[in-house]
């Protein structure tokens, strides 16, 4: 179809069009202020202010010549934009290679506006390009990235992704500088093996410990999927051994409704983690699992599983830990019978073989156990205003360990310890209004009645129990250890009661407040403290959140022990977000006797410069960023994070850098420089994710 202010032509063969000349066909919509169309030959010719467009993507320039079904022909010094990016450059001519290829001659590519001499903040030039969207594959010869003019990366054939999709080819180099490796540069290779299979080397040399290797390889099936990573230095000269980390996550399915899942990493010694803890793909980079598991009977009334289970503990001698017992093997049923709104009985059966890690010089007994849990529960009244829940519970343990009793044999004994609760509460709401703004308001009054009858237990081993952090939900557990080993003595009482203010619409909370404590009616001879408790009420427990003051959310929970009338444990915290890239959060957190700290963390813009014209984007923004950990009780900063954003609207531009203790008189110090071209890579070394695990909310820029 075209329209414009003038036609003529011959009927068939060929239209000449003038004046806002529009022509669309398909997906394809050519403007300009001429156009000559052969119909025979399907070709369409336009001079003066010419615009193609197709698939989001425009092209801009004096003459075009285009056959427009197959979408090939030449544009002319045109200017274009690629939607899929956001990005665009000018070239000397461009040729329509079909649907999905164009080449470029004498071309530049960038996402910035040029400013009023025409200069960009960051370009590319290339004597060629080819860009095949089908293929997602670019391509670049004589190609020199310049930033302010500063050719800062060149090479004579590059080749880059046109889309989000994933590409074999070279990543952008990464640099990384810390106190303790020294300068480090390394060069990524991606290699897309399949749709389902896709691999990463990154060869690197660091300079105060030499060149190394990283590995990773992921797949993924329809039954099985996995990664592994495998990092290789070869001979680190600060210490003249070679230096490696293997981890390796492996999952798929199992007849039965069955799952397995193997998770193995291991370090090649105990400085690892000082000296590399970013490789470590763990919350405990001194604590390495190697565990496999296989479960089966999913949600059904059974389940049964095995597993197997080691650690590799990595030692510091001035700060050592215990490492966990190896489960070699784990082997379970569970099998549960009732209905969710009567009468139930649960039970776990189960037995375990515990060794001691290899080198482990802790003096604690290896053996085996073999327990059975078994809960009974009949809900007497569960209304959405009330509930009243009796539960009968027992826990039996049998033990057969390594060291030989006073008969010759192996040691054994065995214990069964019952357990009797009554858990009962209201739930009672209202409407109100508070700060101008209409609330539903709970209040929610609960009760636990606890009869646990005495047992000894100091003669038997303990294998997997401690005691539970003390908090809202443990505080109303019959017992507070968990695990299996230790079951504590009770006849308590725990009574509580909490209050919450819901938005009706949304249905979240704007207020919670809630206090609680528990009563004994007896002395309680086995405590997670190893000390027998013969007061009549335990700590008071008090918690509080609150999100009604908008952009702001408190939050705090305080342990008061009233025998010495002080706050033996407290945890309040604050933080203001008023906006995208805008939050600033303290926490304060005493353990009395053991730690006192102060965490601070923001993100926040120092300037937010100046707009230019709508479409011009910003001149420039200035972020920082940081978090401070304080350790009141030390008197020190444990760990410190500060940085600086720059976001130009094409680009943006990193600092940060980081300290982080790793002991009572070491430290490790890193700086990370970033710059990130939107619409085409980053460079330099990524503080991304540290930025994220440090600062709660903190936003990428640009999200």
């Amino acid at each position: 179809m075209i329209r414009a202010r003038e036609l003529g032509g011959r009927t068939g063969q060929t239209t000449v069009a003038e004046g806002e000349v529009e022509l669309t066909q398909g997906p394809v919509e050519i403007r300009a202020d001429r156009l000559s169309y052969d119909h025979r030959q399907g070709v369409a010719k336009a001079t003066g202010s010419v615009v193609v467009r197709r698939d989001g993507n425009v092209f801009s320039g004096p003459e075009v010549q285009l056959q427009v079904e197959r979408y090939e022909g030449f544009f002319l010094h045109p200017a274009y934009h690629f939607a899929v990016t956001g990005a665009g450059g000018q070239a000397a001519r461009l040729d329509f290679l079909g649907r999905n290829q164009v080449a470029a001659i004498d071309a530049t590519y960038s996402s910035c506006t040029p400013d009023d001499t025409g200069q960009y903040a960051w370009v590319l030039e290339a004597s060629g390009v080819k860009l095949d969207f089908e293929n997602n594959e670019g391509v670049a010869t004589g190609a020199v990235l310049r930033f302010y003019g500063v050719p800062i990366l060149g090479a004579p054939v590059l080749s880059f992704p046109v889309s989000e999709a994933r590409k074999s080819g070279w990543l952008p180099p990464s640099v990384n500088l810390d106190s303790r490796s020294g300068f480090e540069l390394a060069v990524p290779y991606y290699w897309n093996l399949a749709p389902q299979l896709d691999m990463t080397l990154t060869p690197g040399l660091a300079t105060r410990r030499g060149a190394f290797l990283g590995s990773e390889l992921r797949y993924l099936t329809p039954a099985h999927a996995g990664e592994l990573q495998f990092d290789l230095m070869p001979e680190d000269r600060s210490t003249g051994e070679a230096r490696h980390l293997l981890h390796l996550q492996h999952r798929g399915a199992l007849p039965l409704q069955g799952r397995y899942r193997w998770t193995h990493t291991r370090a090649s010694d105990d400085d690892y983690w000082k000296d590399f803890e970013r490789n470590i793909p763990s919350l405990t980079p001194r604590l390495l699992a190697s565990d496999a598991r296989a479960d089966w009977g999913g949600s059904g009334p059974w389940q049964a599983y095995a597993r197997v289970q080691r650690w590799q503990v990595l030692q510091d001698l001035d700060a050592p830990i215990d490492a966990p017992y190896a489960r070699m093997p784990q082997l379970g049923v569970r099998r549960s019978w009732g209905q969710a709104l009567g009468p139930s009985f649960d039970l776990e059966l189960e037995y375990n073989r515990f060794e001691l890690p290899d080198g482990s010089q802790a003096a604690r007994p290896e053996g085996e156990r073999a327990h059975a849990l078994g809960h009974f529960v009949w809900p007497l009244l569960d209304t959405p205003g009330a509930f009243l829940t009796p539960r009968l519970s027992f826990n039996a343990a049998s033990y057969r360990l390594d060291e030989p009793s006073q008969s010759g044999g192996r040691e054994r004994a065995s214990r069964l310890i019952p357990s009797l609760s009554l858990d009962a509460g209201l739930r009672l709401e209202r409407e109100t209004r508070w700060f101008g703004r209409d609330y539903l308001q709970t209040l929610e009054p609960r009760l636990l009645l606890v009869n646990t009858p005495f047992r000894r237990q100091e003669d038997l081993p303990n294998f997997d129990s401690a005691g539970k952090d003390l908090n809202f939900t443990t505080l109303f557990d019959s017992n507070p250890f968990s695990g299996v080993d230790r079951v504590a003595d009770a006849r308590a009482a725990t009574a509580g009661v909490s209050s919450r203010f819901i938005e009706p619409t949304s249905g979240a909370e704007a207020l919670r407040l809630g206090v609680a404590q528990r009563f004994l009616f007896a002395d309680q001879r086995i405590t997670p403290e190893g000390v027998p408790f013969t007061q009549r009420s335990s700590d008071l427990l008090l918690l509080g959140e609150s999100s009604i003051i908008p952009h702001w959310h408190l939050g705090g929970s305080v342990q008061y022990n009233p025998e010495i009338k002080r706050t033996v444990r407290s945890n309040l915290s604050v933080r203001f977000h008023p906006g995208p890239f805008r939050t600033v959060g303290a926490r304060y957190s005493l353990v009395r006797g053991a730690s006192e700290q102060l965490d601070i963390g923001w993100q926040w813009p120092i300037y937010t410069g100046t707009r230019r014209e709508a479409d011009a984007g910003c001149s420039g923004r200035w972020y920082g960023v940081g978090r401070l950990n304080y350790s009141l009780a030390e008197s020190r900063l444990t760990d410190t994070l500060l940085g600086l954003e720059y976001d130009s609207g094409c680009w943006i531009g990193r600092i940060v850098a980081e300290r982080r203790s790793t002991g009572q008189q070491e430290a490790v110090t890193r700086l990370m420089l970033q710059l990130e071209f939107v619409g085409l890579s980053r460079l330099g070394s990524n503080p991304l994710k540290t930025l994220r695990d440090n600062i709660p909310g903190y936003q990428l820029l640009r999200e």
